[in-house]
């Protein structure tokens, strides 16, 4: 492995456990919320992260696909249906990889929208940071005032490393240090037809335009704003679509990449894969011997929701490399009330109208 694909230095390290604030709080959520497994689901999040980290060889974003996370908690999805939207998902975006499909939206897509949907995002990841601050407002506090010292340091930025060591500190003097619960194997589990369809309609269709316009398109855009470097969208959906196939089956969550996780790992020091890989390491000790249902007792959301903040304000800032301000603040607006599919499809059209009747280029 070469230096400079891999690195695990102290900034790698911060990167790394940066992104966790987007991933933990929606699993730990779908823990309480149904029958998943919290130690299953952070086990594939461990092996893809570090799959992706081996393959890509910098840092690459493995979240939990949002829309399918709020459906499930919010109706308490069963295993099953999970399953199904997890293996729904992976189907469709392997047919959008392998038919050339994406080539087609990518024409079709403005970059305005995608910055858009990059705003969106930030506006969501802002408001849920607000949410579990308030719900723990003296460690949020705290947490803030560390990352807003190095944010306005020259010091090497390893507040998130700072924050997590506290928040773990802060987790058990609360509640006493976690038990040991060993994992059990994953095992085989097809979903039946009615949950297979359940998935699907529940969680797959509301989740298929998040994924293109942020996992795929907005990723893609903006690996080649913070990183220099570019990776085909073909890329993201095989590695998507790998992730959910050989995970979901088994008590995995359906996992994609995003914008807001990729923000996060370079916002706090990410640069290569090897961050990847200590991410992948983290989980995978903590899915084997930690997880359990009240493992958001131990990491203080309050620590958490301070390093979405931040995320939320770096992902803000890269939406507004657009010269039509407006149309992506619209973009935004619509998708933090609405949501990302509904932004999505709406200001597609609004674009193609105005684009018809005015001429208007594909920014």
């Amino acid at each position: 492995m070469r230096e400079k694909d891999f690195r695990f230095t102290l900034d790698e390290i911060a990167g790394a456990l940066g992104d966790f604030g987007t991933l933990l709080p929606i699993v730990v959520g779908v823990s309480v919320a149904t029958d998943m497994d919290l130690s299953r689901m952070l086990f594939f999040f461990a092996l893809a992260y570090i799959g992706t980290g081996l393959y890509y060889k910098m840092p690459m974003p493995v979240e939990p696909m949002k829309a399918i996370g709020v459906v499930a908690i919010a109706e308490g999805l069963s295993s099953a249906e999970i399953a199904g939207a997890g293996i729904g998902m992976g189907i469709i975006l392997l047919l959008i990889a392998v038919t050339g499909l994406m080539g087609w939206i990518k024409r079709i897509m403005p970059t305005r929208l995608i910055r858009g949907i990059q705003f969106g995002l930030a506006l969501t990841l802002g408001w849920q940071a607000i949410k579990m601050i308030w719900g723990d407002p003296i460690m949020g506090v705290i947490s803030m005032l560390i990352v807003i010292f190095y944010a306005k340091s020259t010091r090497l930025d390893i507040s998130a490393l700072i924050v997590f060591a506290l928040g773990i500190t802060v987790g058990i003097f609360r509640f006493g240090a976690p038990e040991i619960s060993m994992m059990t194997m994953p095992e085989l589990m097809i979903p039946d037809a009615g949950s297979m369809i359940n998935g699907i309609v529940k969680g797959t269709l509301p989740q298929i335009a998040l994924t293109i316009g942020n996992a795929v398109l907005a990723t893609a855009l903006l690996i080649t704003d913070l990183l220099d470097r570019k990776v085909k969208e073909k890329q993201l959906l095989l590695s998507m679509s790998a992730m959910c196939l050989l995970s979901a089956p088994f008590g995995g969550f359906p996992m994609c990449h995003g914008a807001g996780g990729l923000v996060a790992q370079y916002r706090f020091g990410a640069r290569t894969g090897g961050s990847n890989l200590i991410s992948g390491v983290v989980l995978l000790v903590v899915a084997v011997l930690f997880a359990t249902p009240h493992l958001e007792l131990i990491i203080p959301f309050g620590a958490l929701g301070a390093l979405l903040f931040y995320s939320g304000i770096s992902l803000y800032r890269t939406s507004t490399k657009t010269e039509d301000m407006t149309f992506t603040a619209i973009t935004g607006a619509i998708a933090f009330v609405f949501g990302m599919a509904w932004a999505f499809v709406i200001m597609l059209l609004a674009h193609n109208i105005q684009k018809r009747f005015k001429g208007l280029d594909n920014e």
